[in-house]
């Protein structure tokens, strides 16, 4: 049974950073697209950025966090990470990571193109 977990949300004041990890179980997701969302209240699930590891790796972006947040895989551990910095009160939302069950499938930016996810992790940015 395929699981994601969440794990790194809290508080934190704007400006800061949080670090947020997403440990994948039940399969390995070395040749599959893995991403980061967030929803925040009364608003659609937003894509954050998503990495692919093979044929040389890649790393994609939303352009509302561009430059402030890192997404990073170590696959040994099976395990993603998403770096934010420069928090800002409007980053606050539920964060959610999700992984592509396609092989070497280019990675979506839209929610229904990943068919693994987790339980979600909330982030809030006090001003």
């Amino acid at each position: 049974q395929v699981q994601l977990v969440e794990s790194g949300g809290g508080l934190v004041q704007a400006g800061g950073s949080l670090r947020l990890s997403c440990a994948a179980s039940g399969r390995t997701f070395s040749r599959h697209a893995m991403g980061w969302f967030r929803q925040a209240p009364g608003k659609e699930r937003e894509f954050l950025a998503a990495i692919i590891t093979w044929s040389g790796g890649g790393t994609y972006y939303a352009d509302s966090v561009k430059g402030r947040f890192t997404i990073s895989r170590d696959n040994t551990k099976n395990t993603m990470y998403l770096q934010m910095n420069s928090l800002k009160p409007e980053d606050t939302a539920v964060y959610y990571c999700a992984a592509d069950s396609r092989t070497y499938h280019s990675p979506g930016k839209v929610a229904d193109e990943y068919n693994y996810w987790g339980q979600g992790t909330q982030v809030t940015v006090s001003s």
